[in-house]
C-alpha cells in the first residue's frame, strides 16, 4: 500500500513538472511574439538586394547563423542567458520575415493573405497542441519520420532556388504546411509525456515549428490566392 502510495505521489510530481512546464513555455512563447513582431516591422523597410541577388548565399548564411543561435541557446538552456538568446534569435527570424511580408503585402489581397496566413497558423497550433494536451498519446514516433521530411524538404527549397520552378514551390509550401503541423503535434507530445523538461528548449522547437509553418502557408496562400490585378 505504501509503496502504491509513493508511485501515485510520483506520478503526481511528474505531471505538476510537466504543466509547469507547459505553461512557462506557453507564456515564453508569447514574449517570443513580441521580438518578432518588431523585426518583422524592422525588416520591411530593409533593403535585402543582396537577398535578391546571392539567394543560395544568402540562404546558407542565414542557416548558419540560426544553427549558430540553437547551440547557444541549448548551451545557456538553464540560464537567463538562454531566454536572452532565444528572443534575440526570433528578433533575427522576424527581420527575414521582412521580404516575404513585403512581397505579400504588394498584392492587391495581400493583406487578406497574410490576415489568412496568421489565423490559420494559429488554428492548427490551438487544434495540435489540444490533440497532444487531451489525448496525453506519446507522438514521439513521429520524430525521425519528421526529421527526415525537414531534411528533404531543406535539400529540395535549396535546389529550387536555382530551379525556380513555381509548381514546386507551391508543392513545397503544401509539404510544409503539413510537416510542420506535425512538428507541433510532437514538440507539445514531448512536454506533455515528460520528453523535454527545459521550458527554454520546448520553446525554441514550438516557436520554430510555428515560425515554418506560417511561413509556408504564407507561401502556398500567395501561390494560390496572389493577385497583382
Amino acid at each position: 500500500m505504501l509503496d502504491d502510495m509513493q508511485v501515485l505521489g510520483r506520478e503526481g510530481s511528474l505531471s505538476t513538472t510537466q504543466n509547469k512546464v507547459l505553461r512557462n513555455t506557453y507564456a515564453l512563447l508569447s514574449l517570443t511574439m513580441i521580438p518578432t513582431v518588431i523585426g518583422a516591422l524592422v525588416g520591411m523597410k530593409m533593403n535585402f538586394a543582396f537577398a535578391a541577388l546571392h539567394p543560395f548565399m544568402f540562404a546558407i548564411g542565414a542557416m548558419a547563423v540560426i544553427y549558430g543561435m540553437f547551440f547557444a541557446i541549448n548551451a545557456n538552456r538553464n540560464s537567463s542567458i538562454g531566454v536572452v538568446l532565444l528572443l534575440g534569435l526570433t528578433f533575427l527570424l522576424g527581420l527575414m520575415l521582412g521580404p516575404i511580408l513585403q512581397h505579400a503585402l504588394n498584392l492587391n489581397n495581400g493583406g487578406q493573405i497574410v490576415g489568412l496566413a496568421a489565423g490559420g497558423t494559429g488554428v492548427i497550433l490551438m487544434t495540435m497542441a489540444g490533440i497532444a494536451t487531451t489525448t496525453k498519446k506519446d507522438f514521439s514516433f513521429m520524430g525521425k519520420f519528421l526529421m527526415v521530411g525537414i531534411i528533404l524538404l531543406i535539400v529540395a527549397s535549396l535546389a529550387n532556388i536555382f530551379l525556380q520552378i513555381p509548381a514546386m514551390q507551391l508543392m513545397l509550401s503544401g509539404v510544409g504546411v503539413l510537416l510542420f503541423s506535425g512538428f507541433i503535434l510532437y514538440d507539445v507530445s514531448r512536454i506533455v509525456n515528460g520528453g523535454e523538461t527545459n521550458y527554454v528548449m520546448a520553446t525554441l522547437g514550438l516557436y520554430m515549428s510555428i515560425y515554418n509553418l506560417f511561413t509556408s502557408l504564407l507561401h502556398l496562400l500567395m501561390g494560390l490566392m496572389g493577385s497583382n490585378d
